[in-house]
């Protein structure tokens, strides 16, 4: 596995840093990334639409009119589905998205997005702002050559100045690495992690 340097938040790099192999260099598993995506997309959906059968609307507990004779179609309901008001055939019905995926399927998944973004991962020794300004959090990323992509930031801890300073930011996203998901990962265009962080991922997957 290549070195990758470790930066201070003015972009100059500090030092090299061997990324652990058995992360960064695999050979992503694309069926279970995808697999994990759609996962985490299910994940999101509330599943609470919901419709009237014919049975549940309002009125029509008489038939409009009898059955022969008057030229008209015979009709047993003024709620069946054609009618304007009537109820609705085979609308939605609130359900649950969720899906399963096992722990071994998870992980790799995890291991498998990080090897994706192991080339677009920007190592920074350190990550803490002294005023919780947009403007600073602006500034770093222009630092660092950030500023006009999509940027997940993954740190150790969640600090306050940090969180205050990114989420005015639309292309910024914000996570502790205990909190770190293939969803975020993969729709991130840069990976801006602190080395403290990145061991502790190294740590927990490797």
């Amino acid at each position: 596995m290549e070195k990758q340097a470790i930066v201070n938040l003015n972009g100059e790099k500090i030092k090299d840093r061997k990324l652990n192999e058995n992360i960064f260099a695999i050979e992503p598993n694309n069926k279970v990334l995808y697999d994990a995506i759609i996962l985490a997309r299910a994940s999101l959906r509330q599943g609470t639409h919901s419709t009237k059968t014919r049975a549940e609307v309002s009125g029509g507990g008489r038939k409009p009119w009898r059955q022969k004779g008057t030229g008209h179609a015979r009709q047993g309901s003024i709620r069946a589905v054609q009618w304007r008001g009537g109820g609705i055939a085979f609308g939605p019905t609130p359900r649950d998205y969720s899906k399963k995926m096992n722990r071994k399927e998870r992980r790799l998944a995890l291991k498998s997005a990080l090897a994706i973004k192991a080339q677009d991962m920007v190592i920074v020794e350190e990550l803490k702002l002294s005023t919780p300004k947009t403007k600073d959090m602006k500034n770093l990323l222009a630092n660092l050559k950030l500023e006009d992509t999509k940027t997940l930031i993954i740190v150790k801890e969640l600090d306050e100045n940090i969180i205050l300073a990114s989420r005015n930011l639309q292309n910024v996203a914000l996570l502790e690495a205990r909190e770190i998901n293939v969803l975020d990962l993969i729709a991130a265009d840069k990976i801006l992690i602190t080395d403290e962080a990145l061991s502790s991922i190294e740590e927990v997957l490797a």
